[in-house]
């Protein structure tokens, strides 16, 4: 838990100290690549980190991925212009590829099936409080300390979780493989160029020149063909950092798309909401925040609930019911009245967290719960990794849209000199001054123009996400019990060979972790 608030964390605590970071380094030009360079790094990594675990074991990938992280962030404390922070917010990255994977791995490993909702709730929530409490502490570090310590406070915080991992977490044993596992070097290494790039194009496409530049254009084809050249890698490796059977098998490549399709859906609430929030409805930051953040007061509770619905009707049924939940609420939000009460997005914002908890949850345990010990790493790195496509994706799609909107709307304005972009428009109307109230208005309109139109397109997201497991996924997943897991309660093939919704196939109980095995006592 404290590995996984270091990295949920250090996603967010950033973004209120730029002002005080460009004052300081200068490099405002380039300042978003604070946010983009440590994307990039976590996003291309999560493959190698599932693999290595996989072939390694778990804790030396943990353990490596916390070390790099704190010297990321003991050399971004050190930084002496924007350009070496930036290189070393990459630095953090690698290590935070580590953590994200990895941490839902062994959650995987050490909690049978019937307990896996229970710790992955929490880890929902750590994640969650830590998401919202980011930017409260970057600016009050920021504002009344130094912003060199938003980075100084990972280094006891991630001591502490070094020294517990180190000493606490036990492994089971496994048996040494004959021949010696080799890395696939030439693999990752391309993976991880492939992905930069198209990161990098979709990222800055429209931002730092237009999308139909040839920077765009150039980074797009060069994806393309890195991306050919690594399955032809892949394919003739022995041992793939991205393996065939992860696409091949059907339960893994529909919860890949599903989850990548939630990844792409979830950019309109997370980026989109908060200047709806205060360009249309008048809030400040800090209640556009609470606006959102309500979000998360549903998603671990409806998750850590979610195991009594796929008990009962499956995991893919479970996941379909969410996201259905989830596209009538995404389509509610065209429908709120202009301007309306603040709380009527954060009454749907609470709907869409418990509808998203119900989506997720399953199928991250379910297809954790279909592969083997050397297999659960690869495929839980492959799910997240499509997740953070999918949303890198959504910001450039959105904000494309986002920015259409506007660019049509202001073409015929009453006024001339607006501006024609969102965050330009969201400036604007910050300042009282800056335009007429009439005009304002008018801006005010057309913000919740383009809002909305976001929110069908997520919409758009939510029913990708419903073709792929009404077409892709299995009616019931293949759920295996290895010897050292508890009976599986769902989807289990029984003794003969048939499959049963409330199977219990019979395992070998699970020992207590928190017993002691000599008394028996806790």
């Amino acid at each position: 838990m404290l590995g996984m608030a270091l990295a949920a964390i250090d996603g967010t605590i950033v973004s209120t100290a730029v002002p005080q970071i460009v004052g300081d380094l200068g490099g405002f030009t380039v300042f978003s690549w604070l946010f983009s360079g440590y994307l990039l790094a976590v996003t291309v990594t999560l493959p190698l980190y599932g693999k290595l675990s996989d072939t390694f074991g778990r804790k030396p990938v943990l353990i490596a991925g916390i070390v790099l992280f704190l010297v990321g962030s003991l050399l971004c404390a050190a930084a002496w212009n924007m350009a070496a922070l930036i290189a070393f917010r990459i630095v953090q990255g690698l290590g935070g590829g580590a953590l994200q994977g990895t941490i839902q791995t062994i959650a995987a490993d050490l909690y049978p099936l019937r307990e896996r909702p229970r710790i992955q709730a929490k880890l929902s929530t750590v994640w969650a409080t830590s998401s919202v409490a980011g930017p409260v502490a970057g600016g009050l570090l920021a504002g009344y300390a130094d912003w060199r310590w938003i980075f100084l406070i990972n280094l006891p915080v991630g001591a502490v979780a070094l020294w517990l991992v180190a000493r606490h977490l036990q492994e089971p044993a496994r048996p040494r493989p004959a021949v010696r596992p080799r890395v696939d070097w030439v693999g990752a290494l391309a993976v991880f160029a492939t992905g930069a790039l198209l990161l990098t194009a979709l990222v800055q496409g429209g931002v730092a020149w237009p999308w139909l530049s040839a920077p765009s254009l150039g980074l797009f084809g060069a994806s393309a063909v890195l991306a050919a050249l690594t399955v032809v890698i892949e394919r003739r490796a022995s041992e793939p950092v991205i393996p065939g059977w992860v696409w091949r098998r059907r339960t893994i490549a529909s919860v890949n798309l599903a989850l990548g399709a939630m990844g792409l859906l979830m950019v309109a609430p997370t980026v989109f909401l908060p200047t709806y929030a205060q360009s249309v409805l008048g809030l400040g930051p800090i209640a556009a925040g609470f606006v959102l953040s309500v979000m998360t007061l549903s998603w671990p509770v409806s998750a850590a609930l979610s195991d009594r619905v796929y008990n009962r009707i499956g995991f893919r049924r479970t996941a379909i019911i969410g996201m259905g939940a989830a596209l009538l609420i995404l389509l509610a939000f065209p429908l709120l009245p202009y301007p309306g009460a603040a709380w009527h997005p954060a009454l749907l914002m609470l709907l869409l967290g418990a509808a998203l908890g119900l989506f997720q949850l399953p199928l991250i345990v379910g297809v954790q719960s279909t592969v083997g010990w050397a297999e659960r790493g690869t495929t839980t790195a492959s799910v997240l990794f499509c997740r953070q496509v999918g949303q890198s994706i959504g910001a450039a799609l959105f904000g494309a849209i986002a920015n259409g909107v506007l660019a049509a709307r202001l073409l015929h304005a009453p006024v001339d000199g607006l501006p024609d972009d969102l965050d330009a428009v969201a400036r604007a109307l910050e300042d009282p001054d800056a335009v007429a109230p009439a005009a304002a208005e008018y801006l005010r309109r057309s913000v919740d123009a383009a809002v909305d139109l976001v929110h069908v397109g997520a919409a758009g997201a939510a029913v990708l996400a419903l073709l792929a497991l009404i077409t892709l996924a299995p009616r019931r997943f293949p759920v295996i019990t290895e010897p050292a897991e508890a009976p599986a309660p769902a989807e289990t093939v029984g003794p003969a060979g048939t499959t049963s919704p409330l199977g219990t196939a019979e395992a070998a109980p699970r020992p207590d972790p928190c017993q002691d095995r000599s008394t028996g006592a806790p």
